[in-house]
């Protein structure tokens, strides 16, 4: 058991030697235990070094040893769910000197992604893509007479999402030559874990079983209905040792539960079941954050791990200002301690989103729906026809995954349902997380109001202001702490598409959106220009821009979002339709996904920081002779 983060690197002898899985395949398998043990250390190691996800990869070290050892990677094809648990795979994939440049610019990915290894089939960084990529990967490889087999490896919540059940449903009508391995590292959908199901899960992947059922189904198929009664038998036995009826029925060859950390175990299974035909089903079941102390005993806490930071001879003093979510989670509390209607639902986001007092406090309205985040958006356009007031809390980027039902299902109703947009911003696990196209596609949604907070207070009263509107509201707001303002317990609504200018200059009026406010403050006062938090996307405060187009030479619109379709598209829209002609320069996320890396960092490459905001518009003001192209 590994109790604390090395802060030396671990002797790895017999994993140093492993530059690629086929040099995994030429060791006996009474080295395997060995390569389990380095890589564990070896990864706890690295990740305390560079942060990153951690649980995860932790709990399928063993898995990851078994599967590069019995197939044939990368010709046999691994599809692996989320990319949280893909570290190991990394690791054992010719990229374990790298390791150290995880979540660094030109670094490697935090997620697997297939311009970066041929190991990594495809792209993954939102749940629940396996079954439905293995499955067209299956299907491609077939049209294409390739002799490969195909695995999705995904977890007990990664099913909980529709797309795997849809993915499943259609898998049996193929007929397609996929494994599916459901790592269950909560027990979530069996807890029959004891010696009689290792025991069944034994006999229903050994090769005896296997043979008599494949020749007991060809000889009892020429006896009308024999094989079908055969068939539900069969079911009905293991239904009644084993959770797989579920499966089977579905039309994939259940097998497990067996145990997910006993590597020889695993590697005979998957000898046993490696060339079946059709659609397999295997059931294993691991321990999230195995083998370090702290993550077993805490799986939650440390999903995610921060990298350790050298010592310092002098402490820095620490910013003590709340984080935007727990500035939400403090909003929630005290909001449903004086409305009894209000409800909160999140898609498994309780410890992201800070429900964590909320949950506890009100149990009875509190919804952690799983990875279900269109499940998420029509339960409360659900409870708003009843007159319930949910309020939906998600982070930007799995907001996407629910766009259908903000339309249809809420604001085509003008549904009371208030979405709370966290991670809105850039993050460092790169453009799987990052959350910067909120702005572009809700503000074409009608009937919907959409705010973005320059701080802490303004979160809290912009959270009231579209809870008490009568109709779908959102407020996005991003990761981490403002810059520090002082929240006020009382709530008061904010008038509806009100900018407020904190600045009064000439020439240059900066319209600032959400986080990007107290960035271009410096910038505001180095060039004497007007700043104006413009604090509503949607309204926009038309008056506002009408008013400072007649007194400065330049609009500037500055977004932490896409420029396409983004706040500063919505300012160019209103002064064309108005037939207002001025100069403007919209400053955003570019056309282009941002590849991770500190987040300050992300900002400045895309001139989002105070020096890049500030030669910009410079820039523009220089007569164009002058300009840099």
């Amino acid at each position: 058991m590994i109790n604390e983060i090395p802060k030396q690197k671990p002797d790895t002898p017999l994993l140093d030697t492993l530059s690629s899985p086929a040099v995994l395949r030429s060791l006996e398998l009474s080295q395997i235990q060995q390569v389990v043990d380095e890589l564990r250390h070896f990864l706890v190691y690295t990740v305390g070094q560079t942060g990153g996800h951690f649980g995860a990869g932790l709990g399928v070290v063993e898995l990851t040893v078994a599967l590069h050892y019995v197939f044939d990677t990368p010709n046999d094809q691994l599809v692996w769910d989320v990319g949280h648990q893909t570290y190991p795979h990394k690791i054992l994939t010719g990229r374990k000197d790298q390791m150290m440049t995880l979540r660094q610019r030109d670094g490697i990915a935090p997620f697997p992604l297939r311009s970066e290894s041929e190991y990594d089939t495809f792209g993954v960084g939102h749940s629940s893509t396996s079954i439905s990529a293995a499955l067209g990967m299956a299907i491609g490889a077939k049209m294409n007479q390739k002799s490969q087999r195909t695995v999705a490896v995904i977890g007990d919540g990664a099913m909980t999402a529709g797309l795997a059940f849809e993915a499943l449903n259609h898998v049996p009508d193929t007929n397609a030559n996929i494994l599916v391995i459901l790592n269950d590292n909560a027990m979530s959908i069996s807890k029959n874990v004891g010696g009689l199901a290792k025991y069944f899960a034994r006999i229903l992947s050994s090769r005896l079983y296997l043979s008599m059922r494949e020749g007991s189904k060809k000889i009892l198929s020429r006896i009308p209905h024999a094989w079908e009664i055969a068939k539900r038998t069969e079911e009905h036995m293991k239904g009644m040792v084993v959770p797989g009826t579920l499966f089977d029925e579905l039309g994939l060859n259940y097998m497990g539960p067996t145990d997910g950390h006993d590597v020889e175990a695993l590697i005979a299974t998957l000898q046993n079941i490696k060339d079946l035909e059709g659609p397999n089903f295997l059931h294993i079941i691991t321990q999230k954050g195995k083998g370090y102390g702290p993550s077993e005993d805490s799986p939650e806490g440390t999903h995610s791990l921060s990298k350790i930071e050298a010592e310092k001879t002098a402490p820095e003093p620490k910013h003590n200002a709340p984080s935007y979510s727990n500035i939400f989670g403090r909003w929630l509390t005290d909001m449903a301690d004086v409305e009894p209607k209000l409800v909160a639902i999140t898609p498994a986001m309780k410890e992201g989103s800070d429900l964590v007092e909320f949950s506890e406090k009100h149990p009875d309205r509190y919804y952690d729906v799983a990875i279900a985040e269109q499940h998420a958006t029509t339960l409360a356009a659900g409870l708003a026809t009843q007159g319930i007031l949910p309020v939906v809390a998600i982070y930007s980027t799995f907001l996407q995954r629910a766009y259908d039902q903000l339309i249809h299902d809420v604001a085509i109703q003008d549904l009371n349902v208030l979405f709370a947009i966290d991670r809105a911003s850039l993050l460092e696990d790169g453009p799987t997380h990052s959350g910067v196209f909120d702005l572009s596609f809700l503000r074409c949604v009608p009937n919907l109001i959409l705010m973005a907070p320059s701080d802490e207070n303004e979160t809290r009263q912009m959270l009231y202001t579209g809870f008490v509107h009568k109709g779908p509201a959102a407020v996005r707001y991003p990761r981490g702490k403002g810059p520090g303002a002082q929240v006020e317990s009382n709530m008061v609504a904010l008038p509806i598409g009100k900018s407020r200018t904190l600045r009064e200059g000439s020439r240059v009026a900066i319209l600032a959106f959400g986080s990007m406010v107290s960035v271009c403050t410096e910038v505001a006062d180095e060039l004497g220009a007007t700043l104006v938090d413009m604090r509503f996307v949607k309204p926009l405060d038309e008056n506002a821009i009408q008013s400072l187009a007649k007194t400065h030479e330049l609009l500037v619109t500055v977004e932490e979002n896409a420029i396409q379709g983004g706040a500063g598209s919505a300012v160019n829209e209103y002064l064309s339709a108005s037939g207002t002609i001025i100069s403007t320069l919209n400053l955003g996320i570019p056309d282009t996904f941002i590849l991770q890396d500190k987040p300050s960092s992300m900002l400045a490459t895309c001139g989002l920081d105070q020096a890049g905001i500030k030669l910009a518009i410079e820039q523009n003001l220089l007569p164009v002779s002058q300009q840099v192209p």
